[in-house]
């Protein structure tokens, strides 16, 4: 298989940055072309043999990926699979393109693969990197409903079927939106604890955007993928989930804000997921409400 890998950056990481490429040029096996998008700031100091995309404004997580995306072609069909990683990212194993070239290859409906994050000084994988409901034991690899979109593979076939990430939404979920999509295509979401991406320990919370985005963007989501009856009770969930974790008062007024405005903006096509599918996230542990 013929793997890319696309690595988005606002130019501020410039070491990192490189610390990933050269992570990524130490794969075993047939070499990754790599791609990476100045999103808002112009590429510099990369090594010669990356190729660089330069966005004039930053267009968010998605959208700059979605340009990562077709610098390998039409929804990147130049190549078989593409590895997309945080620019603050690192890949400690050299066998991790080999592991997703022979997951590919060993299932043909398998189209995306969710990489295990981990501090690179602790060792310890958060919670909220683990795509599940059942996240205590984070070597435990399954499938799963969704994926982790700054350390994972999809196959590109996925891109032609699904298509490719919301770019409106600039920040959060974009990856579920994607991987039901994708689920309703009738492709497998693989977690890999044996695919491994070092990246520091973070809160989300450190995005300025991130309660009004995660709200606004959760609202996005449902009325763009899930059966209208659904629609009420996935939302319903979340904002008591919401009340229950007790964001900070400026962070719950960001979310209520974010909150209504997923319901008078646009989201996009309206594309709703089969009631199969709706019984297949049911299966796989993670039902469409929650």
């Amino acid at each position: 298989m013929k793997l890319g890998a696309v690595i988005i950056t606002m130019g501020n990481r410039p070491d990192d940055l490189n610390a990933l490429i050269e992570s990524v040029a130490r794969q075993d096996g047939e070499p990754v072309e790599v791609v990476v998008v100045g999103n808002g700031a112009p590429v510099r100091g990369v090594p010669g043999w990356v190729r660089s995309v330069d966005l004039p404004e930053n267009l968010g997580i998605p959208g700059g990926r979605n340009a990562g995306i077709e610098a390998f072609g039409p929804n990147g069909s130049d190549v078989d699979a593409i590895l997309f990683l945080d620019d603050d990212g690192l890949l400690p194993n050299k066998d991790t393109a080999r592991l997703v070239r022979e997951a590919f290859e060993a299932d043909p409906e398998l189209g995306i693969v969710s990489f295990r994050i981990a501090d690179p000084d602790t060792g310890v994988t958060q919670r909220r990197h683990v795509p599940r409901l059942r996240a205590s034991d984070p070597m435990r690899s399954s499938r799963v409903t969704t994926f982790l979109g700054g350390a994972s593979a999809v196959r590109t076939k996925v891109f032609a079927d699904a298509g490719q990430l919301p770019a409106a939404f600039f920040y959060a979920h974009e990856e579920t939106d994607l991987a039901w999509r994708a689920l309703d295509a009738g492709w497998l979401i693989d977690y890999r604890s044996d695919m491994v991406l070092h990246h520091p320990t973070t809160a989300p919370s450190r995005h300025a955007v991130y309660h009004r985005m995660v709200a606004r963007n959760r609202v996005w989501l449902a009325r763009r993928n899930l059966p209208a009856p659904l629609v009420p009770l996935y939302l319903g969930v979340w904002l008591l989930l919401t009340l229950v974790r007790r964001p900070p008062a400026d962070g719950l007024k960001a979310w209520f804000g974010g909150f209504k405005e997923g319901w008078t903006t646009p989201c996009g096509p309206r594309r709703p997921m089969r009631w199969r599918t709706v019984w297949r996230l049911t299966r796989l542990g993670r039902p469409p409400v929650i």
